[in-house]
Parts: structure tokens; sequence; C-alpha cells
């Protein structure tokens, strides 16, 4: 059987269930073998075959039947795989892709039926999606989502597992959001989703590219290779498509030189094809003007920051290659009045305390940069990074943290597998100045009022505790690197855990 002959076949009646995850295997399967960045699904093709698959779609069939009869010389596993003759081998160029594309096969193709926005970068994909979202619902249409924090078919919302999920998930999704009444999908596209060909099979009416800082070294190796997993987003537009690029970021004139589609400019206070001129800001929101092709909008929004700002114009440029107007644009960014977990602020009585997300040094410094002008007080910063990550950023957040923040708590994020002391002991090599003090409780209330003092605490918990309860009247706290998240992880398990809640039980409410 040929690729397209089984494609045709996932499209009938009798179509089969596709795994990408051998232990699923159901008997007349079709199990599609991708080279993963743990493990490689060629490896478990004996187990696909043993739990009754009946199509095998694969690169390297061969060696990896070599490879498992070395593995498994002489089991029953490898005799059964052997003598079961009742399944067929389809060998594909690209067996990710191939998943994509039987994936929206078996589903009616749903993806084809929607109007596809994506938009990658390294931060702020998540603020973006959820704009542009903001304006289609003030147009009066609906759209699914799929970001780092929601998975909304429009029918149901559930907590996201990944940025971006797995293709069949994708498909899935899809398909509900149809049968919701969705005309639109939005979705955060991740440098691990494109390098892993997760979106395939999607034809997107437009993308944007927002930045690309130091982060996820430990998967891609390479600056390099990070922005050519981004740049795949690109490559695979339409000339009918729009390329939506930050003008202001060095790396979107690379990506503008590999894609055929049409380039729409975003710049803040810069000529571009869209721009924003801030009008003012302050620590309840930020009033900018909006201009694209001779028209002007005001926008009026209570997220803070002039990357925020760079945020919104990105949001701006999908929506107008989506065919939006510039004034329900507006109005749409105007509307969205908060994201879970993006600089959000929570109600206390004197002291300004903040959650959010960063957990690279250019987003650390975007959000301290931002809250510094408008503090009358301490700026104080809660921070620690995740462990089995890229390693080379703990010390650059450091740096930023030392450059920028009054008072500095070090503490654990998602250790993961590693030892949070053994994070933190890395992140500390990035301090030039001030005293470091080890543990919080060894230290006597005055000398929190220390400006440059570096304060470890490994206990998240505690060093929330200690970020609010020292602080004092026009001071602001930021909690940083978690946002959104209700767990931590320990080794290899998830705990609930969230900034959010923990820093409410110790705030004084208003009044």
């Amino acid at each position: 059987m040929t690729f397209g002959e089984l494609l045709n076949l996932v499209s009938t009646d009798k179509m089969p269930g596709i795994c990408i995850d051998s232990r699923l295997v159901k008997a007349g399967d079709i199990f599609v073998a991708i080279e993963g960045t743990v493990y490689d699904g060629h490896d478990f093709i004996d187990q696909a075959v043993a739990n009754g698959a009946k199509y095998i779609v694969c690169q390297q069939c061969e060696a990896s039947c070599v490879r498992r009869e070395q593995r498994h010389k002489g089991t029953k596993l490898t005799q059964y795989a052997i003598r079961n003759t009742q399944y067929e081998t389809i060998i594909v160029e690209n067996s990710a892709k191939a998943a994509a594309l039987l994936a929206q096969a078996r589903r009616g193709n749903p993806a084809s039926q929607l109007t596809n926005l994506a938009v990658t970068g390294t931060n702020g994909k998540t603020t973006v999606a959820f704009l542009v979202r903001s304006v289609i619902q003030k147009a009066g249409e609906k759209s699914g989502l799929i970001s780092t924090i929601i998975y909304d078919t429009g029918s149901a919302t559930s907590e996201a597992a990944l940025t971006t999920p797995n293709c069949l998930a994708i498909a899935e999704m899809n398909e509900k959001m149809l049968k919701a009444g969705s005309k639109y999908m939005v979705i955060e596209a991740s440098s691990h989703a494109l390098a892993q060909n997760r979106l395939a099979a999607v034809n997107f009416k437009a993308a944007a590219f927002t930045n690309l800082a130091g982060d996820h070294l430990d998967y891609h190796k390479t600056r390099e290779d990070y922005l050519a997993a981004k740049t795949r987003l690109f490559q695979t537009l339409s000339p009918d498509a729009a390329a939506v690029l930050n003008k202001q970021s060095p790396e979107a004139k690379q990506i503008a030189g590999k894609t055929r589609a049409k380039i729409l400019w975003y710049a803040v206070d810069e000529p571009a094809d869209l721009t924003a001129h801030i009008e003012s800001m302050n620590i309840s929101g930020t009033v900018f003007a909006l201009e694209y092709a001779g028209q002007r909008q005001k926008v009026n929004t209570p997220l803070l920051g002039r990357y925020n700002v760079s945020n919104s114009l990105a949001a701006a440029g999908l929506c107008l290659a989506a065919g939006f107007d510039l004034e329900t644009i507006a109005a749409g960014l105007s509307a969205l009045r908060t994201i879970p977990g993006r600089l959000e602020k929570l109600d206390s009585d004197g002291v300004s305390v903040f959650i959010d997300y960063a957990h690279t040094d250019d987003a650390l410094k975007n959000v301290l940069s931002t809250l510094k002008p408008f503090c009358k007080g301490r700026l104080t910063v809660v921070f620690g990074c995740g462990g089995d990550r890229d390693r080379t950023k703990r010390p650059r957040m450091a740096r930023v943290a030392e450059q920028l923040a009054d008072f500095i708590i070090v503490t654990s994020d998602n250790p993961r597998t590693e030892r949070p002391t053994d994070i933190i002991n890395e992140i500390v090599t990035g301090f030039e100045k001030g005293p470091i003090i080890d543990r919080a409780k060894n230290i006597r209330n005055t000398q929190y009022a220390i400006r440059n003092t570096k304060i470890i605490e490994p206990d998240r918990k505690k060093a929330i505790e200690l970020a609010i309860k020292t602080a004092v009247r026009d001071d602001i706290v930021l909690i940083a690197g978690k946002g959104h998240e209700t767990y931590q992880i320990i080794g290899k398990q998830k705990h609930d855990f969230s900034d959010k809640k923990i820093a409410q039980q110790y705030l004084r409410k208003p009044g």
C-alpha cells in the first residue's frame, strides 16, 4: 500500500485508528513511528505489531528491524513480531509529517475549513494569541485557541499540557472547533512543535514573529538552529498568506528572506507598515495610537509595557491579514482586560504584587523595566530557573535582576530532576555585587531594607511569603517564572502549586 492509498483509507467509513504511542495501539490501527527527542518510535514498532497494528508508517523500517532483533533477540515479543505477517509497512520520507496528514484526513481535514492564525517567538506568544482571539470575539465571531495556558475549542476548555500539542490532538480540536461554530483557529507555534512537524498539515492564513531571545538551547543546541525552527513556520506559508514580522527584531530580517508570503512589518514608534505611537503609560495601563495605511485608531489597554504594545501590533497584523478592519481591531485590543500569569496584578493594600511567566532573561528585563518607573518604593523580584532546561540563561537572569531590582530572592522554579541548590548555584554566578544571604531565616528583619541584597530561599512558598511580608507601602513585588502554572515539577512528579494562590494567602486586602 502506498501512503496516498493509506490517506484515502483513513477518509472512509472503515477508517482505522492512528497512534504515535505504541502502548495505545489496538487491533487494526495505524502506528506511525516518529523519531522524538528522547525516544525513537521506530524502536517500538515491535510493540505496536504485538498490540495488533495493521499498518506501520515509518522512515527507516529495515534499520529499526535490525536494532529490534539485536535488542530483543530470543524474546517472545521479537519472535511474535517476526512471525506476524498480518501488517503492512509504508515507508515515508518524514513520518512526523505523515502523522499530521493522516490525523487531519481521518477527521475530514477540519483545519482546511478554518482560518488559521499562528504566532511564534521566544516571548509574547500567549499575549498575542489572547489579543487575536479578543479581536475576533469583538467582531462577533468564534475562534478556537491553542495556547500555553488553555486549549479552547469553543465547546470546552482544558488546561494546556504543551504550548503546541501533538498532531492528533490538534486535528481533534480542529474538528471540535468546527462543530462549535468557530471560523478561526489561533495557535501558538513553539519551536519544538515546528522542529517536530506537528503543524505540517495546517495551512496558515498568516503567521507572526515576535522576537528571539536566549532559550531552549538544551533542545536546539545553537541559536542558529533555534531560529531555523522558528523560520520553518514562514517557509511553509503560501504567496497568498501574510508574514507579520517585528521590524525591531534583527532575526525577522532573516525570516523575511526565506518566506514566499506577503510581508507586513510592524514597529513601535518607528516607520513600518503597521505602527504604534505610545501616548501614555502608567501602572493602570497604556494608551497608544494604532496606525495602518493612512488610518489611525486609539487603543486603551490595561496591559503594561512597551513590549506589550509590540505584542499588540503582532496581533493587529494577524487580524488585518484575516480581513478585520482597524476600528474592530483597536476595539478588540482594548477589550482584553487580563491574561492569566502575564503581568497579572493582585489586589492588595498599598503594595503592588504582580505574577508573570517571565522565565528568560529577555522577558525578565522587559517586565522589570516596565515596573521600575512606576515604583516609588522598592522593586522586589522572586525568581528561579527550571531544571533540565537551558542552563545558559541562569546567570543572565541574575544579571538582569541585579541591574533592575532593589531586592532579590532567588528560589526554586520547576527543578524537575535537578537539585534546586545546583540550579541556584548556577544562577548566583551571574551576580556581580552586593551580599548574598543564604536562607532568609538566618537574617534579622532590619536587614530586609538593605538595597541590592540577594537572598537565597529554595522553598518557593517561603520565598513568596518573605517578599510580600517584608514589602511596605509603595513597594512593587514581582513573582516571576511560573505565571499561570498551577503546579511545581519536582523530580518527575507534578505537585499542586500556584504562585497566585500562595501570594493571595499573604496579601493585605484593600481596606
